[in-house]
């Protein structure tokens, strides 16, 4: 099993299903270290020194140790109850979503929702968008006006690996760019 594949496992048990093999995470979203890799060793090669390299080499940084690295958790999208300790900070004036063409139709009726998970996830800049977009076939780009919606009373929290956070986006803080 490639890294990649390893990293897409170990996504799903951090953010969504600790259960499949055996473990639970605390209230804030850590897991043991050493029940993780020995849940994930009874199905696949994984050992600390794999488990350190992807935590090192995700492109997205989706993981943090704790200080001792005897705990370990996903930085967001948990779709399960957790509080990853994010502090409420102020957002730039614009922050951007991207999604696929298949959701516009919800997005322009409802806003942004966080749907399965416990936040919507908001990119600080237009490539970012793009990309995370592109997952979904053809990108379409949302301008949120994050810094209005502040000001309106909505939170906002900065993940650990840069993904800005808030619970909802309502249709009137968003503006679609049509390219």
């Amino acid at each position: 099993m490639s890294l990649k594949e390893t990293s897409k496992y170990m996504s799903l048990i951090l953010r969504h299903k600790p259960e499949v093999i055996g473990i639970s995470l605390d209230g804030h979203g850590w897991a043991n270290v050493d029940e993780l890799i020995a849940g994930i060793a009874k199905t696949k090669k994984f050992n600390m020194d794999i488990l350190e390299e992807i935590v090192r080499t995700d492109e997205k940084q989706r993981y943090s140790f704790n200080e001792d690295k005897t705990k370990i958790r996903a930085n967001q999208g948990h779709s399960i109850q957790v509080d990853v300790e994010l502090e409420e900070t102020e957002p730039p004036e614009e922050l951007w979503h991207g999604t696929g063409e298949k959701f516009v139709a919800a997005i322009d009726e409802q806003g942004l929702i966080p749907k399965s998970r416990l936040y919507v996830h908001l990119s600080k800049d237009e490539e970012t968008a793009k990309k995370v977009g592109s997952r979904h076939g053809r990108p379409v780009l949302y301008i949120v006006s994050s810094g209005q919606m502040y000001r309106d009373g909505y939170k906002f929290y900065l993940s650990k690996n840069g993904v800005w956070l808030t619970k909802e986006v309502p249709v009137k803080y968003l503006k679609k760019i049509d390219e």
